[in-house]
């Protein structure tokens, strides 16, 4: 099992049941960056070999891959560790605020400026600056960021006293930046001072082998934060992570994961607990010998009758990819009838 919190990586091989070690560097904290398969150890060992320059770096990844913890990891084994990593989502300000969070601004400089403001790289002296979402920013301010880059410098908005960057400066972005020069988006003078050192976060569905990892990560974690005794995962609800596409990610499991333990407390968590579109994607299904067949002690007939209706209505709305008044028309059933027995078997989520 890989936690990624030393450097002495040991690595659980299922297949040959055996430990693999690789050590590729001393004494590294990776924080929350959880990986075994083979692009995450990559990912890894990036980060070691990277943390003690001052290279520029920038993460690719889709949105929830853990961009940020990557550039967390990297400050926290560098040698600017002791100072702050300042981290500035370049998509979610607006255009216009977005170059005096950056670079502050001087009293009077625009209208509202009714103080002096310290911008993100000067909060950032001598330690890191991490550019979340770098391929939203405007042109007007990839210029800008140029300069910082190349003379280590800049200027306060409204302002003329030159201030001195001493910061190592990390960006992502879930765009192709290649595509974004060629369509004249982003500069190219700019992509090749970032792009010095590219590190690609693979997809979720792309190591599913990480799936029980994370989720036992998270398990731990929200039970500790929110004092709860949620035991573990079912082999069942395993099966249907592990089927399930996870466009959102490793932020869509940590989420799952929270709403799960707070809402459960205690026990394991089932099948029973999981959204009802990650069930219609899987492949996993209540097993015919639930409703089939007698067992030898007895059975409780509803919950039986209730267990098929709840498959066949999976079924049919996994074959129609989740549309009702399709997955209706196969049932034989009208659509509000449809609608009436998700509601009754709580199957709300699709």
């Amino acid at each position: 099992m890989l936690t990624a919190e030393k450097a002495s990586l040991s690595i659980l091989n299922n297949d040959e049941n055996s430990i693999v070690k690789n050590n590729f560097t001393d004494e590294l904290d990776f924080g929350e960056l959880i990986g075994r398969s083979d692009p995450m150890l990559k990912v890894l060992e990036t980060i070691g070999k990277v943390a003690n320059s001052d290279s520029t770096v920038i993460v690719y990844g889709e949105s929830g891959t853990g961009k940020e913890l990557v550039a967390r990891a990297i400050h926290c084994n560098s040698n600017r560790r002791n100072k702050k990593i300042i981290a500035v989502n370049c998509g979610a300000i607006p255009e216009e605020l977005l170059e005096s969070e950056l670079f502050g601004h001087e009293k009077g400089a625009f209208t509202g400026a009714i103080r002096s403001r310290t911008g993100r790289f000067e909060l950032a002296q001598g330690g890191t600056i991490f550019l979340d979402e770098i391929g939203d920013m405007s042109p007007a301010l990839q210029v800008k960021l140029l300069r910082v880059i190349q003379e280590k410098a800049f200027e306060r908005v409204g302002g003329v006293k030159t201030i001195k960057a001493d910061v190592r400066i990390i960006s992502a972005t879930n765009q192709d930046l290649e595509k974004a020069v060629a369509e004249k988006r982003f500069r190219d003078d700019l992509f090749y001072r970032v792009n010095v050192i590219p590190i690609h976060i693979p997809p979720l569905r792309a190591r599913r082998i990480e799936i029980p990892l994370l989720a036992s990560h998270f398990l731990e974690k929200f039970n500790n934060l929110n004092k709860k005794a949620v035991t573990g995962i079912t082999g069942k609800a395993l099966r249907v992570l592990l089927d399930y596409s996870w466009p959102g990610n490793v932020r869509e499991l940590q989420n799952l994961i929270e709403r799960i333990v707070v809402l459960k407390e205690t026990g394991e968590i089932t099948v029973a607990d999981l959204p009802a579109k990650m069930i219609v994607s899987s492949e996993i299904r209540r097993p015919a010998e639930s409703y089939c067949g007698f067992p030898e002690k007895g059975m409780d007939l509803n919950k039986a009758v209730e267990d098929f209706e709840k498959d066949l209505l999976y079924k049919a709305l996994k074959k129609t990819s989740g549309v009702k008044s399709r997955a209706a028309k196969l049932l034989g059933i009208n659509r509000t009838t449809l609608v009436e027995k998700l509601k009754r078997l709580k199957i709300t989520d699709l």
